[in-house]
């Protein structure tokens, strides 16, 4: 059940108007989570900001896919999680890499370790230890990749939690006539 509504530039604030205006200018709609969030200006403003500053990560594609599945599942945001089992697909994953990360885990053992890590910055950050950051290392990991685990997950921790919040879900699937 949606709890907040999706607004039209006209209807935003004055800085989410003029953001409102040049998305839908440029691609022709804004969505229904750009188009709620509208309701701060603060809040779209440093969403699109944070976004496009991680699309800037030297994390592969199809890994940060992957993180994001695993902490979408664990926040349990099925708008997120749609997105992100598309996204998969379109970079390359096959369903089967997709329910692995679904489960936090990759057949691949560097990607488990970096994966577990992006859930337990999410779901329990004051254990981490020295070693943890050792065995991110050992595995070949970088300390650039390292620190942009954090910025995904917590993009993923703001949408995820922001739709949750606000009641945006996946449409319902039409039946076929």
């Amino acid at each position: 059940m949606r709890r907040l509504t999706a607004l039209q530039p006209e209807q935003a604030p004055a800085r989410s108007r003029e953001i409102l205006t040049e998305i839908v200018e440029r691609r022709g709609s804004a969505g229904e989570m750009i188009s709620t969030m509208a309701h701060s200006p603060a809040l779209l403003e440093g969403y699109l900001a944070f976004s496009r500053a991680m699309k800037r990560v030297k994390i592969p594609r199809p890994l940060a896919e992957k993180i994001s599945l695993a902490v979408q599942e664990w926040t349990g945001c099925a708008m997120c999680r749609q997105a992100h089992e598309r996204a998969a697909l379109e970079a390359g994953l096959s369903e089967q890499d997709v329910k692995l990360a679904r489960q936090g885990v990759s057949t691949d053992a560097r990607e488990t370790a970096l994966i577990g890590v992006a859930v337990r910055v999410l779901a329990e950050p004051a254990s981490f230890t020295d070693e943890d950051v050792a065995v991110l290392r050992a595995h070949g990991w970088s300390d650039r990749i390292i620190a942009e685990v954090v910025g995904l997950v917590t993009l993923n921790l703001l949408t995820g939690a922001f739709n949750l919040l606000t009641g945006i879900e996946p449409q319902a699937a039409t039946p076929a006539t």
